[in-house]
C-alpha cells in the first residue's frame, strides 16, 4: 500500500488551503488591502479554485451523474448571486447593470468558453467529442428562453423607460426563471436522466483510427487485427477506465468533501469580492467600460465549472462538461434573476437588465451556432474552434466595445 493511502486527511493541502483561503477572507473582508495583501488573497482564491474542483469530483463520484455536476453548478451559483447583490447594495447607481453584466458573462463563458475547451479536450483525445443530443438540445433551449425573457425583453419593453422591466414584469420574469429551472431540475434528474448520462466514446474512438488508417492510405488486411492504440490515448483510456470503476468514496467522505466545497466556495466569491476594488481601480485606470468589472468577476466565480469540466472532458466525459456549463449558465439566470427581483425592494437606484445591441448580436449567435453544434450528438475540432473564437470576440468587445 502506498504512503499516500496513510496520510491524515487533515493534512491534505484540499482540506487546509479552504481553510487558510477562509481565514483570508475574514482578515480581508471590509478593508482596503495594500498590494501584497492583494496578492496573498488571489493566491488564495486560486488555491480555493483547486481545492473545490476536486471535491465536486469527490461528491459527484459519490452521488454520479448528473448530480455530481448539478451540485457545482448550483452551489457556485448561490454564492454568486450573494455577491452580486451584496456589491449592488454597497455600489448604489454605478451597480445598477453589474447584475446584467455579470450574468451575460456567466452565460458567454459558459456557453462557449467552457463547452469550446471541453469540445477541444474532447476532440483531441478522441477525434470526435461525442455527446447526448436530447439533454444538451434540452438545456440549450432553456438557457435561451431564459436569456431571451431576461436579458433581451427589456430592452424592447414600453411600460418603463429604458432597458428596465417594470415591477409587474421583473416579477413574471423571475417567477418564469424559478419555474424553467426547477423543471428543468426535474427533467435532468428524475424524468429523463439517462439523457444526461456520458455516452460510451469507444465505438466512435475504434471508428475514427478505422477512418484515420483509410485516410492515410493503408487499410488493415481482412481478417488482420486492429492496429494498437497509440501510448498517450491507450494512458487516457486507462485513467478513465479507472475513474468509471474506483471504488466510490464512503458517505462521509462525500459529506466531508461537500462541506469542504462549500468552504471553497464561499473563499472563492469572497476573495473575489475583497480584490474586486483593486479591479474596479485597474479597470478605471486603464479607462475601460464598467462592464469588464462584471466579466472579472465571472471568470473567477466559473473557474471551477471550467476546470471541473476539462478534466471531465480529459476522461472522455464530455457529456458531463455540458453539464456543468449548460447547467451554470441555468443556474446563473434561473437563480439570479429572481434573487434580483426580490432585493429591488430594498435596493435603491434602477435595475438595468436589457443588453445593447452588441451583445444581443453576440448572443443570437451564440444560441444559432450552439443549436448547429448540439445537433448531431458529436463535435470536432472545427465546432470547437468556432466557440473559442466567439468567447473571444465577446471578451475583446468587452474591453474595446
Amino acid at each position: 500500500m502506498s504512503t499516500a493511502t496513510h496520510r491524515s486527511p487533515l493534512t491534505d493541502w484540499t482540506v487546509a488551503v479552504p481553510v487558510v483561503a477562509l481565514v483570508a477572507l475574514v482578515f480581508s473582508w471590509g478593508r482596503d488591502l495594500p498590494s501584497w495583501a492583494v496578492a496573498l488573497v488571489s493566491l488564495c482564491l486560486a488555491g480555493a479554485v483547486l481545492a473545490a474542483v476536486h471535491h465536486a469530483e469527490v461528491v459527484a463520484h459519490r452521488v454520479g451523474e448528473p448530480f455530481g455536476s448539478l451540485v457545482l453548478a448550483v452551489a457556485v451559483t448561490v454564492i454568486e448571486v450573494a455577491l452580486i447583490v451584496t456589491l449592488m447594495a454597497d455600489g448604489g447607481d454605478k451597480t445598477s447593470s453589474l447584475a446584467r453584466d455579470t450574468v451575460f458573462a456567466a452565460v458567454m463563458i459558459t456557453c462557449n468558453g467552457i463547452v469550446g475547451m471541453s469540445l477541444l479536450v474532447g476532440a483531441l483525445r478522441n477525434r470526435v467529442a461525442v455527446f447526448n443530443a436530447e439533454g444538451s438540445g434540452a438545456a440549450l433551449a432553456t438557457v435561451a428562453t431564459l436569456a431571451v425573457l431576461s436579458l433581451v425583453l427589456p430592452t424592447f419593453t414600453t411600460s418603463k423607460p429604458g432597458p428596465e422591466f417594470s415591477t409587474a414584469q421583473l416579477a413574471f420574469a423571475a417567477v418564469a426563471s424559478l419555474a424553467l429551472y426547477g423543471l428543468f431540475i426535474t427533467v435532468q434528474t428524475v424524468r429523463h436522466r439517462d439523457y444526461f448520462l456520458p455516452v460510451d466514446t469507444k465505438p466512435h474512438r475504434a471508428e475514427s483510427t478505422r477512418q484515420a488508417t483509410a485516410a492515410a492510405g493503408a487499410p488493415p488486411a481482412a481478417g488482420a487485427p486492429a492496429a494498437p492504440a497509440t501510448t498517450a490515448g491507450a494512458q487516457d483510456s486507462e485513467d478513465a477506465d479507472h475513474t468509471d470503476h474506483a471504488e466510490p468514496p464512503t458517505a462521509r467522505a462525500a459529506l466531508i468533501s461537500l462541506g469542504l466545497l462549500l468552504v471553497a466556495l464561499v473563499a472563492v466569491v469572497g476573495n473575489a469580492k475583497a480584490v474586486s476594488p483593486t479591479i474596479e481601480t485597474g479597470v478605471a485606470s486603464a479607462g475601460l467600460p464598467n462592464a469588464v468589472v462584471g466579466v472579472i468577476i465571472a471568470l473567477l466565480v466559473l473557474l471551477p465549472e471550467t476546470l471541473a469540466a476539462v478534466r471531465a472532458a480529459r476522461r472522455g466525459r464530455v457529456q458531463t462538461s455540458l453539464n456543468l456549463a449548460y447547467g451554470s449558465a441555468i443556474a446563473s439566470i434561473g437563480l439570479t434573476i429572481p434573487a434580483i427581483a426580490l432585493a429591488s425592494i430594498w435596493l435603491s437606484g434602477p435595475l438595468t437588465l436589457g443588453l445593447g445591441p452588441i451583445h444581443m448580436v453576440l448572443l443570437a449567435l451564440t444560441v444559432v451556432v450552439s443549436a448547429l453544434t448540439i445537433a448531431p450528438g458529436r463535435a470536432t475540432l472545427l465546432q470547437a474552434g468556432v466557440h473559442l473564437v466567439l468567447f473571444a470576440g465577446f471578451i475583446f468587445l468587452a474591453i474595446s466595445p
